[in-house]
Order: C-alpha cells, then sequence, then structure tokens
C-alpha cells in the first residue's frame, strides 16, 4: 500500500538466504530437525536503512560468527542489485535446543564457521 516492501518481509529473505547458506555447506535445515538438532532464532536486530519496492531485485548476504558458547551469530545485508546499496543490515542470533529444551552447540554446526 505505501509503495514499499513491508518490514516483516526482510525477515523471510534473511531467513531463505540464511537456509540456503546452510545447504552450500552441506546441511539441510529440515534434516537437522530431524536429527534433533533445533536451530531457533533468539535474537533479531534489523536496521532498515533504505526501502526496497516491489519487483526490486536484490542480493542478501551471509557471514556467521560464533556469539558464545552456545550462540552462533549470522551478519546480513540486504544489497539493491542495481545500485549496490544496502538496503537494510542485521544480526540474527540463533541457538541450537536438544529435543529436552536445552541450549547447546552441536558439532554439526562448526562447519558453519569455517
Amino acid at each position: 500500500m505505501q509503495g514499499v516492501v513491508n518490514n516483516s518481509v526482510y525477515q523471510n529473505y534473511l531467513e531463505h538466504a540464511r537456509h540456503e547458506f546452510l545447504k552450500h555447506k552441506g546441511l539441510e535445515f529440515a534434516d537437522l530437525t530431524r536429527r534433533g538438532i533445533i536451530v531457533v532464532v533468539v535474537r533479531a536486530e534489523l536496521d532498515y536503512v533504505l526501502s526496497l519496492r516491489s519487483g526490486d531485485c536484490f542480493d542478501v548476504t551471509v557471514q556467521p560468527i560464533r556469539i558464545s558458547a552456545l550462540r552462533l551469530g549470522f551478519r546480513q545485508q540486504i544489497i539493491h542489485a542495481n545500485s549496490q546499496k544496502t538496503m537494510l543490515k542485521a544480526l540474527i542470533i540463533t541457538t541450537a535446543v536438544s529435543e529436552k529444551g536445552r541450549p547447546y552447540f552441536p558439532d554439526e554446526l562448526n562447519c558453519l564457521l569455517n
């Protein structure tokens, strides 16, 4: 209605990019879940710099960082494809939880940091 992409849609773009990043590293999000490695977002910091408009082409970057013994972060940006301007900067913080709901950092996620 306002001629720009709604703020909540950006999180879908970020999540899709993280899932594709995992695939690129040889991990399937659904397979991790089936194996009891449940990765959840515990914090999302989004800085909206400029607005995307319907039909804009863009790229989403993903840079994993170790936040703590139990948390993995993803620094992400949405970059307008034509202008190369940064549209959004984000830090998404995740952790894995066991089937009992306890946070832990499974060895399988170490490949994301290489």
